[in-house]
């Protein structure tokens, strides 16, 4: 998170010289004592998302190509007037614990054409999606393999 904060400052000045790099330096300090203190962050946080990087870029990959595939699949519909979808809301309960995944879940489901995350409480969601073939095997999709993952 320091770094995140230096490179914010130096983003934010336009260039890098010796004295906005040693005022940076001071400043995200400063700002990271801070979230330290009064945002219960830490430096083992920091340690745990460098660690789960990899996941967390593999996550990213698969969400955009899912986007894509999903967006290929609505064109389909969308251009085929005879195949007639059929709506359905689908329900399903999912074993994430923390509440980080399962909003990430719910987004990911809502960010995915086709589907949107309608309700989500105690892990059961509640998914509307364009046809009922759209939420065939939801509850246990490549989103929720890969969060389950992130969580361990």
């Amino acid at each position: 998170m320091y770094l995140l904060f230096f490179f914010f400052w130096v983003m934010l000045n336009g260039k890098l010289t010796l004295e906005i790099a040693l005022f940076g330096i001071a400043i995200s300090a400063l700002m990271y004592v801070f979230i330290c203190r009064f945002a219960g962050y830490s430096v083992q946080k920091d340690f745990m998302i460098v660690r789960k990087l990899p996941l967390i870029i593999q996550y990213c990959v698969v969400l955009f190509v899912e986007i894509v595939k999903a967006n290929l699949v609505m064109v389909k519909y969308l251009l085929s007037p005879h195949i007639m979808a059929e709506p359905a809301l689908i329900r399903f309960r999912t074993d994430l614990k923390t509440p980080t995944a399962r909003v990430l879940l719910a987004n990911s489901i809502t960010l995915t054409p086709g589907t949107i995350t309608v309700e989500m409480a105690d892990g059961e969601y509640t998914v509307h999606c364009y046809d009922k073939s759209m939420g065939e095997g939801i509850e246990d999709s490549v989103f929720v393999r890969l969060l389950r993952r992130l969580e361990a």
